[in-house]
């Protein structure tokens, strides 16, 4: 499996949240961080603020925080969550047009494939991947 990058860019906004955290981070700088688009990346973070993931406030102090601990925050939980509209391939979604669908034997492989890729994130919390957090803090640290 494949991550988008609107999942990728997901995971390093709550990296960052997590390794920089308590205070707020203001998106802008996240994506300056990354050599991102803040645009794109406020998409992501109102995304990221839809599912629960972290809080967004606006304003002159506004940023992002993380909604609850990095250990509380499960890998699988987040990639689920962004990529909810991007199935692993076309036929496990709403397009059934594919001729051989009713005969096809490499559904159920795909399927087992993509639930053990789901399976091994669930195996990791945010903190899980972001400790020990002083390499991370360096790098972020720009």
């Amino acid at each position: 499996m494949q991550l988008d990058k609107f999942t990728d860019f997901a995971l390093r906004i709550l990296m960052t949240l997590a390794v920089q955290g308590p205070e707020r981070i203001p998106t802008s700088k996240i994506a300056s961080t990354f050599g991102l688009s803040d645009n794109h990346l406020s998409k992501v973070a109102t995304q990221l603020a839809h599912e629960g993931f972290v809080i967004s406030e606006r304003g002159r102090n506004g940023g992002l925080t993380l909604s609850r601990p990095a250990d509380q925050i499960n890998i699988g939980d987040v990639v689920r969550a962004m990529k909810r509209d991007s199935p692993v391939v076309e036929c496990f979604g709403t397009d059934k047009s594919c001729l051989i669908l009713p005969a096809c034997g490499l559904r159920a492989p795909l399927a087992q494939a993509q639930e053990a890729f789901f399976s091994t994130l669930d195996a990791y919390t945010l903190s899980d991947v972001t400790s020990p957090t002083a390499g991370l803090q360096a790098l972020l640290a720009r």
